[in-house]
């Protein structure tokens, strides 16, 4: 008899373990073991337990090709999260690892293959759990699945229900405590001011202190949750009629505007994207939506600032363009429209749309096409988990038909997908390159630009760390165009996920390995640094409501003059809205408990020494970018860490 030492690893999380019946068979090329029931003395497979089993074969089986293992119920059922099987053979030779990550739900049988990567698993078949559809029109396709509840168990955060239920009291407790402390009735018809609508639990103070100067406005639209829409101005668009004597008074000495046009030094904000969109109404009340225009100028003492807002596409008579030198409440309320729209726009297109929709399509195409035994799998898998539960909560919790923005948000209802539908049709794959992003937009000489230098740090170590693991799989780019499973995975995502976009600019084939190395690196960077910066300073700078307001309750102004404190309050969200836009962006945006860091790999889908070699160069480098970043923001009044590597999560899982 040959006798195989056997170790399972059970799972760490909360509910891994099981009492039900465990049974393992190995299977090698000359044959299978004995089915063999996995019991020793005590209890067998608690959480975080690594039991260790002898089997046996009547032969030798040669080289053990996978590991067969079966969970049957007993008295219960109990679901059983296996990490991983390791099987040493009887002469005392390698030992083989056989990754696992996958939950056993029910009686179960599942064959799971020795760790190293292999291409063309010719008996792969595309996992029929994972079926696309289409949520909606004109956005990214997505998962069939109505809630998290219809997904496999593997895509589900056991705990999640937990950490959720707890998250819902915290809001329910932070909008009853809030609206307790600021409807009573004396203290409400005292509101004079917007700083009424803080609430003493945590906010940003320093957005508190300085949401009002220019400067502040400008630093948001470069290091916000919305750093993406700034664009360099060459030529002032036609329907913005600013004049150089309009502006004059912002400008620095001996200059005027054309010259900083033509120095580069102009800058445009431009919501157009926002012109037209249905707004929502809200207990019966219409709320108010509106599409700047705001021009900005890199001014040499004081920094990127605000110099003319029109608050709507077409000028005209009711469509004046504010000036800093206009009165000051006028001026405020015109930068408060341009956050209102800088709120719909990050929520909903920076973040839902070019984060989370993006990904969850290469999610979908990962799980369908690839095999766990495939090395595009291995290095995408860390970077995908969790996504498509995260985006179900948001398809029924937030964004539906009576969803959170439909409770407190101007674009909530049909104005959110008609602003989806619009930003969706010009998406391009090139516009998700951190690259080509910074360079059309014309903002690669802009200084303090944090958010621009972190992305570029970040990409270019993603960008390394990818290509040094396609390239230990993928000898040239003949080996790219021979593999079956690739290419199928590629055509899932440009011809069943990105639908209706022609123009997107991704081909359905993969023909090279610097091909595959960027497409990978963008669905890495999209994941992880791309959505940090947009998801995790959100309390930072909507928790202050004024500072970017989730709604706007009366219409933009129409006379510069007419602008009163109580205007502005009329305008801004109410007492309840504010609340709920507190509540929200602190849970959107806070830390997870159990998040895993970019780069720690808490799964060891590789096996292959060169492999885990290539893992521990990418930390390296994080590690010098994290530290580069905190040497940058010493002595930093204001600092960036949004995109600190170690404050990055490995994948989408809020």
């Amino acid at each position: 008899m040959e006798v195989y030492t056997v170790t399972v690893a059970t799972g760490t999380s909360e509910y891994s373990g099981t009492n039900n019946y465990i049974y393992l068979t190995l299977v090698g090329e000359n044959g299978e073991s004995e089915r063999t029931q996995l019991d020793n003395p005590g209890l067998d497979f608690c959480r975080g337990a690594v039991d260790q089993y002898k089997v046996t074969s009547p032969s030798p089986l040669g080289s053990v090709l996978l590991v067969r293992l079966e969970k049957q119920r007993y008295w219960v059922e109990d679901n059983w999260f296996c990490q991983y099987v390791t099987v040493e053979p009887p002469d005392g030779g390698k030992v083989l690892t056989f990754p696992c990550y996958r939950w056993f739900v029910g009686d179960v049988k599942m064959e799971i293959r020795e760790g190293t990567g292999r291409k063309e698993s010719h008996s792969f078949i595309a996992f029929n759990a994972y079926i696309w559809v289409t949520w909606a029109p004109g956005i990214p396709r997505c998962v069939d699945a109505e809630t998290e509840a219809d997904l496999p168990q593997d895509m589900v955060h056991k705990s999640m229900w937990v950490i959720f239920t707890s998250d819902q009291a915290h809001y329910l407790s932070l909008n009853l405590i809030s609206a307790a402390v600021l409807s009573v009735p004396k203290a409400f018809e005292q509101r004079q001011t917007p700083d009424a609508l803080c609430v003493c639990v945590y906010t940003t103070e320093y957005c508190m202190k300085h949401w009002k100067e220019d400067w502040f406005f400008g630093y948001q639209c470069l290091n916000g949750s919305n750093p993406r829409m700034i664009q360099r101005c060459k030529k002032l668009p036609e329907n913005l009629p600013v004049t150089a004597d309009m502006v004059q008074r912002s400008m620095a000495g001996r200059t005027n505007l054309n010259k900083e046009l033509k120095a580069g030094n102009i800058y445009l904000l431009d919501y157009a994207i926002m012109d037209g969109i249905p707004s929502n109404t809200i207990k019966g009340h219409p709320q108010y939506i509106a599409a700047p225009i705001c021009l900005l100028y890199q001014h040499p003492d004081e920094g990127l600032i605000p110099i003319a807002i029109q608050l709507e596409q077409t000028p005209g008579r009711d469509t004046p363009i504010f000036l800093p030198s206009d009165p000051p409440l006028a001026w405020l309320l015109a930068k408060m429209w341009v956050r209102h729209s800088e709120f719909q726009v990050f929520q909903l297109l920076s973040h839902l749309l070019r984060t989370h929709l993006v990904v969850e399509v290469f999610c979908v195409a990962t799980l369908r096409q690839l095999p766990a035994v495939h090395p595009i799998y291995k290095l995408l898998a860390p970077h995908l988990r969790y996504t498509l539960e995260i985006n179900c909560r948001g398809r029924t919790q937030l964004i539906s038909a009576n969803g959170i923005f439909k409770r407190v948000v101007s674009t909530g209802g049909d104005g959110l997908l008609i602003l989806a539908q619009r930003e969706y049709k010009v998406l391009t794959y090139r516009s998700i390159q951190p690259l080509y992003d910074f360079c059309d937009r014309g903002v690669s000489q802009l200084p303090n630009y944090f958010y621009k230098d972190h992305s570029l740090m970040l990409w270019e170590a993603i960008h390394s760390f990818v290509s040094s693991m396609v390239n230990l799989y993928y000898q040239s780019d003949h080996d790219v165009q021979e593999d079956l499973e690739l290419q199928a995975w590629i055509r899932d995502i440009t011809e069943e996920g990105f639908t209706e976009l022609p123009n997107f600019g991704l081909p359905s084939k993969l023909s090279s390995r610097e091909e595959l190395c960027t497409l990978l690196a963008v669905a890495i960077f999209t994941s992880t640094a791309q959505h940090a910066a947009t998801n995790n300073g959100q309390f930072d700078w909507c928790a202050w409501v004024p500072n970017t307001p989730c709604t706007m309750r009366q219409p933009p102004p129409t006379d510069k003059d007419a602008v009163t404190m109580d205007m502005i309050m009329a305008t801004l969200p109410d007492v309840s809205q504010s609340c709920v836009q507190m509540a929200i962006t602190w849970h959107l945006g806070r830390a997870q408990p159990d998040a895993i860091p970019l780069g720690r790999y808490t799964e060891d889908h590789f096996t292959e020494a060169k492999a885990l070699e290539v893992i521990d160069r990418f930390r390296m480098e994080l590690k010098e970018i994290e530290k580069h970043i905190l040497t940058e923001n010493e002595g930093l009044e204001l600092q960036y860490l949004f995109l600190l590597p170690s404050r990055i999560e490995n994948s989408i899982t809020i």
